[in-house]
């Protein structure tokens, strides 16, 4: 098959997923279109993420080992000769008709994520007599960050999975996440209205930004230890080959490019660098519940009526802390379960969507405490 048959026909696997949502957007009632279709995205880039966890859990990365179509076709059906032999030859191999599909799926959905942020661009140009320039400005550089994503995950198969690449491509789906939750709760059509409204933002933006960056360098070591398969290198809890502090080897663990199993000498990554790499991010995980517990409690020292979405995404934030603790947990006691290892992932996720939300909340000035009358 031509590349140029194969983009065509990638395309319009696209535009057939992205116009499933479209669809249901159109006839559904309530915000705008431009609104809801913000919203959307949001949702089938979380999707996105838990199903990218889906596919690296289940060793699918390179179930079609080339970019970025199949054995160079749309989909493992016109390739089932190419996978059936690659899986006679290895059946416990990366090349499984399974492993296949859900590799394809994955980037169906990443290509679907795709055109509906295309179809945002083009709804906000045509709107940027009315909006302004601000929502197409964020709109085309959201294009361009689905775009370096894009590039990521094909160097992901071309590069073999090779760790730090696969780390990067997690955090650039998180950011995309952020930067698009933060798109979708702009109110673009209100502000333009002649009512303003006073905010009151009693939320320390302070703690949000050391919770965001505190969160951000713990999603990373959890992605470290991800892709270099290093979940059971300590396979007891609370200590880590029954040591309080087990023996490490930093260098070797933190050294960030090369192959995957391998050191920077092109030798076998030797037990314990596994094991400072899951230690690393089992300690920082404290300092990432202090932050995001101290959060927690500023957003709840608030109490007042018409502050109750904070109040809600507050119980959210909590709540999510308490679940990643416990799926955290539970990779090491149960011997990394998949479902507790996509609750994990997904936690992750939904904790960048709350600190998006709460920024809303949030002034460096000191908060602003509101107390009702009785």
């Amino acid at each position: 098959m031509s590349n140029l048959l194969l983009l065509a026909e990638l395309a319009l696997i696209a535009a057939v997923f992205a116009g499933l949502p479209l669809l249901y957007l159109w006839k559904r009632p309530g915000y705008n279109f431009f609104q809801k279709l913000n919203w959307v995205l949001v949702f089938m880039t979380f999707d996105l993420i838990v199903f990218g966890a889906f596919t690296r859990l289940t060793d699918s990365g390179l179930g079609c080992p080339d970019w970025p179509g199949c054995y160079g076709t749309s989909n493992p059906w016109h390739a089932i000769g190419e996978i059936t032999l690659a899986e006679a030859a290895m059946p416990t191999g990366p090349v499984t008709v399974i492993k296949a599909w859900i590799e394809m799926i994955h980037r169906y959905l990443a290509m679907t994520v795709g055109a509906l942020i295309l179809i945002q661009v083009g709804l906000a140009w045509s709107k940027l007599k009315h909006l302004g320039k601000r929502p197409l400005l964020g709109s085309l550089s959201l294009l361009l960050l689905v775009c370096i994503q894009g590039a990521f995950g094909a160097w992901t198969v071309t590069l073999k999975l090779q760790p730090i690449i696969v780390s990067i491509h997690l955090m650039l789906a998180l950011v995309l996440l952020a930067c698009l939750t933060a798109y979708a709760q702009e109110e673009w059509e209100d502000q333009l209205s002649s009512v303003r409204q006073l905010q009151v933002r009693p939320l320390s933006a302070k703690l949000l930004l050391l919770a965001s960056v505190t969160l951000a360098i713990q999603i990373f070591l959890g992605a470290w230890v991800s892709t270099n398969y290093a979940v059971l290198a300590c396979p007891d809890f609370p200590t880590c080959m029954g040591a309080l502090w087990p023996e490490t080897a930093w260098q070797e663990g933190f050294t960030l490019w090369r192959a995957l199993g391998l050191n920077a000498l092109g030798e076998s990554i030797s037990p314990m660098a596994l094991q400072t790499i899951h230690w690393a991010h089992r300690v920082f995980a404290i300092c990432a519940l202090a932050a995001l517990g101290l959060l927690s409690l500023n957003a709840f020292s608030v109490t007042s009526t018409a502050l109750s979405g904070l109040g809600r995404i507050a119980r959210l934030l909590l709540t999510l802390l308490i679940l990643q603790a416990l799926t955290g947990i539970s990779n090491v006691v149960f011997q990394w379960p998949l479902v507790a290892a996509l609750m994990h992932t997904a936690g992750s996720a939904a904790l960048v969507f709350c600190l998006v939300r709460l920024s809303s909340w949030a002034s460096w000035s000191a908060p602003i405490h509101i107390k009702i009358a009785k």
